[in-house]
């Protein structure tokens, strides 16, 4: 019998902690809150590089979205990435290669285990994706977000837990 892989941590990041961290963030607990992958996430957590919306729920387009997919029982309060999360999470995926690159200093200076990348690098694709900015758009970005996220997240956890059977 295979044995069980180790829980793994996961920390989603945007600007502004309102929108597309916290979409994925809701979408990755909902796909890993039941079998198969139930208990091989220890942590999942979601922030911002920027401190705008300290302390704000998600923003009122990613929370009709989330509804409209069957994930109505999501609460968040919108932080700004710190220090210890490099030591804390095994992966940090940012949005946007903007967020990466400012992720990616944090993490020169702060050290941490942490594997930080684009998240869209679980694209299925030949070529990582970013995933837009809804925020000053239209209800189809927050739309096009969660499709992405959703397919970035099962490519994730597929490659993540290559023996489980999902």
């Amino acid at each position: 019998m295979a044995s069980t892989p180790d829980p793994v941590s996961v920390l989603f990041v945007c600007l502004g902690n309102i929108c597309r961290s916290t979409m994925a963030e809701a979408i990755f607990r909902s796909m890993v809150s039941k079998p198969p992958y139930l208990g091989l996430i220890s942590v999942i957590d979601s922030c911002g590089t920027g401190a705008y919306h300290t302390g704000s729920s998600p923003d009122s387009r990613t929370m009709s979205t989330l509804e409209d997919k069957g994930i109505t029982d999501y609460n968040h309060a919108a932080r700004k990435v710190h220090t210890s999360d490099f030591q804390k999470f095994d992966f940090i995926f940012a949005m946007d290669r903007d967020n990466l690159r400012d992720l990616q200093r944090i993490h020169q200076r702060a050290g941490g285990k942490a594997t930080v990348k684009l998240f869209g690098e679980f694209s299925g694709k030949k070529r990582a994706e970013e995933v837009d900015d809804p925020y000053y758009g239209g209800r189809d970005g927050f739309e096009e977000a969660y499709q992405q996220l959703t397919r970035f997240t099962k490519n994730f956890l597929k490659e993540t837990f290559p023996d489980i059977d999902a």
